[in-house]
Protein backbone atom coordinates (compact mmCIF):
# COMPACT_ATOMS: atom_id res chain seq x y z
CA UNK A 1 0.00 0.00 0.00
CA UNK A 2 0.74 3.41 -0.76
CA UNK A 3 1.94 5.36 2.13
CA UNK A 4 0.60 9.04 3.05
CA UNK A 5 0.61 11.53 5.46
CA UNK A 6 -1.51 13.98 7.77
CA UNK A 7 -1.01 16.64 10.28
CA UNK A 8 -3.37 16.82 12.64
CA UNK A 9 -4.00 19.92 15.46
CA UNK A 10 -5.17 18.96 18.44
CA UNK A 11 -6.53 21.56 20.44
CA UNK A 12 -8.01 21.26 24.89
CA UNK A 13 -6.02 20.00 27.40
CA UNK A 14 -2.99 18.57 25.92
CA UNK A 15 -0.09 19.53 27.01
CA UNK A 16 1.50 18.93 30.18
CA UNK A 17 -0.90 15.59 30.22
CA UNK A 18 1.30 13.06 28.55
CA UNK A 19 -0.38 13.65 25.19
CA UNK A 20 2.78 13.29 22.65
CA UNK A 21 4.09 10.23 24.59
CA UNK A 22 0.82 8.39 24.33
CA UNK A 23 0.30 9.27 20.78
CA UNK A 24 4.29 8.75 20.40
CA UNK A 25 3.53 5.14 21.33
CA UNK A 26 0.00 4.35 19.80
CA UNK A 27 1.49 5.44 16.24
CA UNK A 28 4.28 3.42 16.74
CA UNK A 29 2.04 -0.01 17.59
CA UNK A 30 0.12 1.54 14.42
CA UNK A 31 3.33 1.25 12.75
CA UNK A 32 3.13 4.94 11.89
CA UNK A 33 6.32 7.27 11.63
CA UNK A 34 5.96 11.31 12.34
CA UNK A 35 6.24 12.95 15.20
CA UNK A 36 3.96 15.03 18.14
CA UNK A 37 5.14 18.49 19.28
CA UNK A 38 3.34 21.10 21.29
CA UNK A 39 2.75 24.34 19.79
CA UNK A 40 2.91 27.83 21.58
CA UNK A 41 -1.00 28.07 21.35
CA UNK A 42 -1.53 24.96 23.43
CA UNK A 43 -2.59 22.33 20.57
CA UNK A 44 -0.56 19.27 19.70
CA UNK A 45 0.28 19.14 16.31
CA UNK A 46 0.82 15.34 15.15
CA UNK A 47 2.10 14.47 11.58
CA UNK A 48 2.16 10.83 10.41
CA UNK A 49 2.74 8.96 7.88
CA UNK A 50 1.85 5.25 7.02
CA UNK A 51 -1.09 3.65 5.54
CA UNK A 52 -4.37 4.98 5.19
CA UNK A 53 -6.41 2.20 7.46
CA UNK A 54 -3.52 3.18 10.44
CA UNK A 55 -4.09 6.54 9.75
CA UNK A 56 -7.55 6.45 10.41
CA UNK A 57 -6.99 4.69 13.39
CA UNK A 58 -4.63 7.22 14.68
CA UNK A 59 -7.23 9.79 14.05
CA UNK A 60 -10.11 8.23 15.70
CA UNK A 61 -7.71 7.52 18.92
CA UNK A 62 -7.07 11.36 18.30
CA UNK A 63 -10.47 11.92 18.47
CA UNK A 64 -11.44 9.78 21.05
CA UNK A 65 -9.38 12.44 23.58
CA UNK A 66 -5.96 10.51 23.70
CA UNK A 67 -4.85 9.28 27.17
CA UNK A 68 -7.25 9.29 29.95
CA UNK A 69 -5.68 12.77 31.50
CA UNK A 70 -5.67 14.49 28.17
CA UNK A 71 -9.18 16.46 27.22
CA UNK A 72 -9.35 17.19 23.47
CA UNK A 73 -11.96 19.59 22.01
CA UNK A 74 -11.23 19.42 18.70
CA UNK A 75 -8.50 17.57 15.83
CA UNK A 76 -8.18 19.64 12.78
CA UNK A 77 -6.47 17.49 9.90
CA UNK A 78 -5.07 18.38 6.37
CA UNK A 79 -3.11 15.90 4.00
CA UNK A 80 0.58 16.62 4.32
CA UNK A 81 3.68 16.18 1.64
CA UNK A 82 7.19 16.00 3.73
CA UNK A 83 10.15 16.96 1.80
CA UNK A 84 11.37 13.52 3.28
CA UNK A 85 9.44 10.89 5.03
CA UNK A 86 10.14 10.23 8.67
CA UNK A 87 11.59 7.19 9.73
CA UNK A 88 10.48 6.77 13.35
CA UNK A 89 7.69 8.64 15.07
CA UNK A 90 9.61 10.96 17.46
CA UNK A 91 8.37 13.78 20.18
CA UNK A 92 9.39 17.11 19.36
Amino acid sequence: MAQRCIKAWVHGLVQGVGFRYSTQAQARQLGLTGYARNMDDGSVEVLACGESDRLEQLLAWLQAGGPRSARVDRVLTEPHQPAALPQQFTIG
